[in-house]
């Protein structure tokens, strides 16, 4: 984060003034107040209440004070935030037309170079040639069977790390998000260690998490500061944004040269790649399409899995009683001698609920990206002057209590009709995001979190650790930045039993 020296903050205070002078020097007057929200200060306006620390809480706060809209005023970038599922579909939905940009985040996008992934591509033909990539490859469950194989595959290879060495527990769904992802997006093969492809992700995506964060660092809102030099004091942001930028052009560049080395040589696999490249003369636009929206899914994949997965394994550990079921249920309809596969989804029920309550009881996203406003709007009689961000707040839609009753608890059977009682909201309207920016990869999500659940719960008993003959419970403490993970702890996993331990033991075919 920067920190401000004398001479930033004289030029902050110059900034201000000149802002200030500007704005009511040309003000005029607004068709329809703004939406409300905590009133600012003369010159710099709320850039004091924008939240860096799990910003979602603060948004929630704003929206029992002041409703489902909100809004602030930061050195002149005007942020509304929604806190309704209601809104934000009428909003993000059904004005698509005037809620599908992106804003320019200056650190993450321009400086690191995150600017060219999907998710912050402004609204235009490069965002629409993406999603029609990821549409033909993932666009639909029909289109992820094609690559169940892979899943299932991945996934056992996983139960024996995870029996191998339990206490490495993230590591491993780490490696197995990674595996997975690169076998579909660049036909790669990952090694059982040390991977660098994984390695790679892993250190990009909590550098993108870092350096995409609402209000993390202050160039984001002053960003004439991106042109001061890296040794000018205060000016640390530079050198990470070097840094980070160095990571994700490895990140993005380096796979897609191995899938041009293998078809030069004649021997790359099928893959979401490949595939794009295949009897094709690519122009330099076209070279960079396909590079970055490889990079796009390899990305988008590599890091939300991994959150959704741990999260699930807390959730296990903490709830028992939901456990017990789904292994109860998983036991009547798959049996003890083969391990469930995805010809056994629609016949469990149970286990698909859990994996719906596994997305919402972890918002892995939990402030959905920033849409930006392409024209003046009036929505429910408030302003939304153009170039507006607004922001979802998805933490609060998926633990609104008005929507899910005791949202703090993990209970799928909130998903199943019971005894006349209709499912509460289903959670993939909300946590993939909404309009015409929804993540086109939410069915290779769901089918990588499914299997992985259903093929845990089939072999393992998952509970918490004692030590010293004391019994330990792990905290539930999401942690800051775009992509939220659990606070990192330990759990007792051990096999269900000896047939258990023959079906993780089996050779992995490919």
């Amino acid at each position: 984060m920067l920190a401000l020296t004398n001479i930033t903050w004289f030029d902050l205070c110059l900034a201000c003034v000149g802002a200030y002078l500007l704005k009511h020097a040309f003000n005029k007057k607004n068709p329809a107040p703004y939406p409300p929200g905590p009133p600012g200060w003369p010159l710099i306006g709320n850039v004091l209440d924008m939240p860096r620390i799990k910003p979602w809480l603060t948004f929630a706060m704003w929206g029992k004070k002041y409703g489902d809209i909100s809004h602030i005023e930061v050195l002149g970038q005007h942020i509304v935030v929604v806190n309704s599922v209601k809104t934000a579909m009428d909003m993000l939905d059904k004005k698509s037309t005037v809620y599908s940009d992106r804003p320019i985040i200056t650190l993450g996008g321009e400086l690191v170079g995150w600017k060219h992934i999907m998710t912050l591509l402004p609204y235009g033909d490069h965002l629409r040639r993406y999603r029609k990539n990821f549409h033909r490859v993932i666009g639909s469950r029909a289109a992820v069977d094609v690559y169940s194989q892979i899943e299932v595959v991945e996934t056992r290879r996983f139960l024996k790390r995870v029996f191998a060495t339990p206490d490495q527990l993230q590591e491993h769904i780490r490696h197995t998000a990674g595996a997975i992802i690169l076998r579909i997006s660049h036909g790669y093969e990952v090694k059982e260690s040390n991977d660098p492809f994984v390695d790679l992700a892993d250190r990009a995506m909590d550098q993108w998490s870092r350096s995409t964060a609402p209000g993390a660092f202050m160039v984001d809102f002053m960003p004439f500061l991106a042109k001061v030099p890296e040794w000018f004091p205060g000016a640390d942001f530079k050198r990470l944004a070097r840094e980070w930028h160095e990571t994700l052009d490895e990140m993005v560049s380096a796979p897609y040269k191995f899938v041009k080395d293998q078809m030069a040589a004649g021997i790359a696999p099928k893959s979401f790649t490949s595939d794009l490249l295949e009897g094709r003369t690519l122009s330099v636009e076209d070279d960079h399409v396909v590079k970055w929206s490889a990079g796009s899914l390899y990305a988008g994949a590599s890091d939300t899995t991994v959150s959704t997965i741990y999260s699930l394994f807390l959730a296990m550990s903490l709830f028992p009683d939901v456990q017990k079921k789904a292994q109860a249920e998983i036991d009547a309809v798959v049996g003890p001698d083969r391990l469930p596969s995805f010809t056994d989804r629609d016949s469990l029920p149970y286990t698909e609920a859990l994996t719906k309550e596994a997305l919402r009881w972890h918002a892995v996203i939990p402030t959905g990206f920033a849409h930006c406003v392409t024209e003046d709007d009036i929505h429910d009689g408030y302003y939304i002057p153009k170039g507006s961000l607004v922001i979802p707040n998805i933490w609060f839609m998926l633990n609104n209590p008005e929507t899910y009753a005791n949202p703090s608890q993990f209970n799928p059977e909130r998903f199943l009709a019971n005894n006349g009682k209709k499912p509460e909201t289903e959670p993939r309207t909300i946590c993939f995001g909404f309009g015409r920016r929804i993540c086109p990869g939410l069915h290779l999500a769901e089918a990588s979190v499914w299997i992985s659940t259903a093929m845990s719960l089939a072999v393992f008993d998952i509970s918490k650790v004692v030590e010293n003959g004391v019994e330990i419970t792990p905290e539930v403490d999401p942690s800051s930045g775009t992509i939220s993970h659990p606070k990192s702890f330990k759990c007792s996993i051990k096999p269900r039993s000896a047939k258990a331990v023959a079906l993780i033991e089996q050779d992995v075919s490919h």
